[in-house]
């Protein structure tokens, strides 16, 4: 392992070097602010890197697990994730006190000397798939929401007309692609910020309108009810929980910019836990308000009133502006694998033409969201963490410690690898 010879000048010196190489080893995050955020800008934080469009599908998720086991699960992935953000930041801070490292800025870096290219690939790879898994779920909600609002149908008119000789999703996926493109030959996340903060703004904002209607819709009906659901639908409500809590790849960059980071980790567990309960909230509503005719994505049961097309449109529009936020760390691996680290159009053109086809091919959003949280974001969020952190603590850990990262490990790996073929079996099932 890299950090073996940490006392050894000279191999210390080429850890630092190596870590500075602006090819494979650069991190995915630079941190170049030398600003220290307050505990409030850290919540905040923290809160916008984990927040985002996998909540829509939570009630369709306990539709399908039971509210109960809806609650448990999104209150135990809660947990889980807390517990591995903070096996990440104690390896980094282990790793720092060592003499001879240069800054470990990111994920990859910590890969990168815990494991050398091979642990870095490891983050590498899984960010990638996550990040660009992420993007294929933003086209889906867009052009199934679009398909709800302009083309509308019903039970007494079920088939959605063609566009253009094109059905009406395939159409709107299309229709995105040309103004994605431009998005993304943006080589910066500087001029994206304005983006970035319309698009949190919109996303809490149509929370709480959702939140609102399926209060006062559940209080006007009684719909029928699960508590829990059957065993396959448990790994199922796993992945959507594990993606709706994804943002491991920002923990370190937010902890370095911290202030005081001796408060960071009570930060995180009280802005974890702030997320949790909404999860849960959010979830249980849309359920208990429509029950079985819960959708995949909870905003299509609102009906066609003027309220509902405007907070359908302002999601549309966040995930429209957020798609080229959530590429750049894909678009930076890329580079650095084929330009030498240099801006790629081609490069970005290319992706962007490859998430769209792929969201052509999935037809339910839910689904998708499951498929990723389990095949990508469990080993993301928990094998990894888990791993490294015994891979540097090996000789420090007491047997409960040893247990404890490798239950993780390998019960990380186990939910993968049941909740990817639950998923795919789900997804399967749904094209045919």
């Amino acid at each position: 392992m890299v950090f073996e010879n940490d006392n050894k000048n000279s191999e210390a010196s080429s850890s630092s070097h190596v870590l500075n190489l602006p090819r494979e080893t650069t991190p995915l995050l630079n941190s170049k602010s030398q600003h220290q955020s307050s505990q409030f800008k850290t919540f905040a934080n923290v809160f916008i890197a984990i927040v985002g469009a996998g909540v829509l599908g939570l009630p369709y998720t306990f539709k399908r697990t039971g509210y109960a086991t809806g609650t448990l699960t999104v209150f135990a992935v809660a947990y889980f994730t807390q517990h591995c953000m903070m096996l990440l930041v104690k390896t980094r801070r282990k790793l720092e006190s060592l003499n001879g490292f240069s800054k470990i800025n990111s994920f990859g870096d910590l890969g990168f000397v815990v494991a050398g290219p091979i642990g870095r690939s490891s983050v590498d790879i899984m960010i990638v798939l996550s990040q660009a898994g992420f993007c294929v779920s933003y086209l889906i909600f867009v052009s199934n929401t679009l398909v709800n609002i302009f083309n509308f149908t019903s039970p007494s008119n079920p088939t959605t007309p063609n566009i253009l000789g094109l059905s009406a999703k395939t159409f709107y996926i299309w229709a995105c692609f040309p103004f994605q493109l431009g998005l993304n030959s943006i080589p910066t996340l500087t001029h994206l910020a304005p983006l970035s903060i319309f698009a949190d703004v919109v996303d809490i904002g149509a929370m709480g309108v959702v939140m609102v209607e399926e209060v006062i819709i559940y209080l006007n009906s009684s719909p029928v009810l699960q508590a829990f659901g059957g065993f396959s639908a448990f790994f199922y409500g796993i992945g959507v929980a594990v993606y709706s809590f994804e943002g491991i790849g920002m923990v370190l960059p937010i902890e370095t910019e911290m202030e005081n980071k001796n408060k960071f980790g009570k930060v995180l567990g009280i802005t974890i836990a702030f997320i949790a309960i909404m999860f849960a909230s959010f979830g249980i509503f849309g359920y208990f308000a429509f029950g079985d005719e819960t959708k995949d994505i909870i905003t299509t049961n609102l009906g066609q009133g003027w309220l509902s097309s405007v907070v359908q449109l302002g999601l549309c529009l966040n995930l429209f502006f957020t798609f080229p936020i959530m590429m750049n760390p894909v678009y930076e691996v890329f580079e650095r694998m084929f330009c030498e680290g240099r801006y790629s159009l081609w490069v970005r053109w290319i992706t962007v033409l490859v998430v769209s086809l792929v969201a052509l091919c999935v037809p339910n959003f839910a689904d998708f969201l499951s498929l990723v949280g389990s095949s990508v974001c469990i080993v993301l969020g928990f094998v990894l963490p888990a791993l490294f952190h015994l891979m540097v603590y090996r000789n420090e850990l007491g047997w409960i410690g040893w247990v404890k990262d490798g239950a993780l490990v390998v019960f990380g790996a186990l939910l993968a690898i049941t909740g990817t073929w639950t998923s795919l079996l789900e997804i399967l099932g749904a094209k045919a």
